[in-house]
């Protein structure tokens, strides 16, 4: 049967199986035969709305695994259906287990959380703008606010990967993005770094260890740190290539959702398994804590140790610890309440399943707590305060150039309301009585309209550290949407060397298909277009920090880069994250 048709019958079987959720009943305690039954008839409605090919599943209370499951196939062209013992990338739930990792060693005197890295891997070294800052330490990595760049570009996704401690000596000139302990800025690079420190003090190949003190302990006998995957990936039912991770303690884990219960289950126990104590109990209890309560940038977007602690809200189930794992061709999530020892894990195949795994485990952990102690507390949907015109003081703040999470935007005033144009798409942000605003799109840079994706942010702003930030609140997680960025002055050099630029020499992965250097209303800004995503234009403002050195603008993920200016004349080229660009003569 052709691919084509197989999607389409596969996407029709699961519609008509979907139409209609199962009927709501009142919950036993102890009873999970109706989460059971509604996370069925949600994970197949996601996967034929989203073109999921294969989702796996599984429940846990406290030391049972309450339910496992697979949907579709972990291969559809073979008919291989999904079960729970179906192998996945499982991306960066990864960083849990690297985490775990390293309080074990520090539980055993070899690595001292709180002392720079260097003490415990002495190879490492990074260039830094921020003098005083405090060091760079394996707590702060493992908050994700170590100021380390998010990635280390050259070599990072790729057919065949170098070994992922190559990064140790390849960074030394470079420079770190942020001081540590300012702002949350995710960091693959921080963790591989941590792998390598693991691996220096433990005397053994990060794998290995994984394998021998982790893994094997708590009969995780089908997960593995690898550094090229073997797991089938989806696009729209459609097979895609799958590329590797270089930084193999940040993403490059395979499991299955049995073992990943195996997990939870620990955690849950005060960091043992069977009869393996896997984790001390401070230890187990250190990583689910909140660790950037008093950093200056938090917002309410809290960290622990390896978990992330904001993000999935569960009404009346009290803190969620939860780690995703978005790589370019599948997703996953890791969810618990670790009050309650509630816990989820869902591995999927597909590319599109991004926004549906994060919702079914969401609902699991909300089905599951009603099921095991009543408590039922649907989330509340904001009030809609009443739409007003913005003040002068709101069309002053918002005007002007700002760095968002969707890059570069653009916000104009002068027409007396907030417009903004930010990838290539015009919206609106409406003010609302409670000093809030809203985010309507504009159909053809004219009408604003509401689009349901934008229905559930609110965004207000905020005058932290002499800096102007967006804030977004969805739900009950805040963090930063964006910052208004002041003027600078754009090099000569950089002036002289505006234009069209190609990568030097043969890049073994995903390649941009346009890379443009270009002033645009007084900023230096960079250009970068993806074949895989036609209609998206990645637009990033840089901010000079010497004659022949600039940085991303903004706060937080993927900011802070260095860009270089190498050479002069026609022999010039740049240098960012290892990658060196060359100008294109026509």
């Amino acid at each position: 049967m052709p691919k084509r048709l197989v999607s389409l019958v596969v996407s029709i079987v699961l519609l008509a199986s979907c139409a209609t959720p199962p009927p709501l009943v009142s919950s036993i305690r102890g009873d999970f035969s109706h989460t059971k039954k509604y996370l069925s008839w949600l994970i197949e409605r996601e996967m034929a709305q989203n073109e999921i090919t294969g989702i796996s599943i599984a429940l846990v209370d406290d030391q049972e695994t309450i339910w496992q499951q697979g949907f579709g196939f972990a291969d559809l062209e073979n008919k291989v259906a999904a079960t729970p013992d179906t192998v996945y990338r499982a991306g960066s739930i990864a960083k849990v287990f690297t985490a775990a990792a390293a309080m074990q060693l520090s539980e055993q005197g070899k690595l001292d959380i709180d002392q720079p890295l260097a003490k415990a891997l002495p190879e490492f070294s990074i260039r830094t703008r921020f003098p005083n800052a405090a060091p760079v330490t394996p707590r702060n990595i493992m908050c994700h606010h170590s100021g380390l760049p998010s990635n280390f570009l050259q070599g990072l996704f790729v057919r065949e990967p170098d070994r992922f401690e190559s990064v140790v000596a390849n960074i030394r000139d470079e420079y770190q993005a942020f001081p540590p302990n300012y702002v949350f800025s995710y960091s693959n690079l921080g963790m591989a770094l941590l792998g390598a420190a693991v691996q220096k003090v433990s005397g053994e190949p990060f794998d290995a260890y994984m394998a021998r003190r982790l893994f094997l302990p708590m009969g995780m006998t089908q997960s593995s740190f690898v550094p090229r995957p073997i797991a089938k990936a989806y696009d729209r039912n459609k097979e895609i290539e799958v590329f590797s991770l270089r930084d193999m303690p940040a993403a490059n884990l395979l499991s299955n959702v049995v073992d990943l219960s195996q997990f939870m289950k620990m955690q849950f126990a005060d960091g043992k398994s069977g009869e393996n104590q896997i984790l001390s109990a401070a230890s187990a209890h250190e990583m689910v804590r909140i660790q950037n309560k008093s950093f200056p940038m938090t917002f309410g977007q809290y960290v622990g140790l390896g978990w992330m602690m904001s993000g999935i809200d569960v009404p009346g189930g009290g803190t969620v610890a939860s780690h995703g794992g978005s790589l370019p061709d599948s997703h996953s999530m890791l969810a618990i309440l670790p009050e309650h020892k509630l816990g989820v894990v869902i591995l999927s195949n597909s590319s599109s399943s991004h926004v549906a795994v994060s919702k079914i485990a969401a609902e699991a952990l909300r089905l599951m707590l009603e099921a095991k102690t009543g408590i039922r507390k649907d989330a509340t949907p904001p009030v809609r305060a009443a739409e007003r015109a913005p003040t002068a003081d709101e069309l002053r703040e918002f005007n002007g150039n700002f760095d968002t999470m969707v890059g570069l935007a653009r916000i104009s005033t002068k027409d007396g309301q907030i417009d903004a144009e930010a990838a290539g798409h015009q919206f609106r942000l409406t003010p609302h009585e409670d000093g809030l605003f809203t985010i309507k799109y504009r159909l053809f840079g004219m009408m604003a309209v509401r689009v349901g994706a934008f229905e559930d942010i609110r965004l207000s702003m905020a005058n932290v550290d002499g800096r102007q930030i967006i804030v977004g609140r969805i739900g009950a997680e805040s963090l930063i949407f964006g910052e208004k960025l002041k003027p600078t002055t754009i090099p000569e050099g950089f002036w002289k060397n505006l234009g069209h630029y190609e990568i030097v020499g043969k890049i073994d992965g995903p390649t941009p298909d346009k890379l443009l250097l270009r002033e645009d209303n007084g900023l230096l800004v960079g250009e970068a277009h993806f074949p895989e995503f036609p209609d998206l234009l990645l637009r990033i403002a840089f901010h000079a920090v010497s004659d022949n050195e600039v940085v991303t603008a903004g706060l937080g993920t993927g900011r802070g880069d260095t860009l270089r200016l190498i050479g002069a004349g026609d022999e010039a080229m740049l240098g960012f994250s290892g990658i060196q660009l060359r100008k294109k003569l026509n």
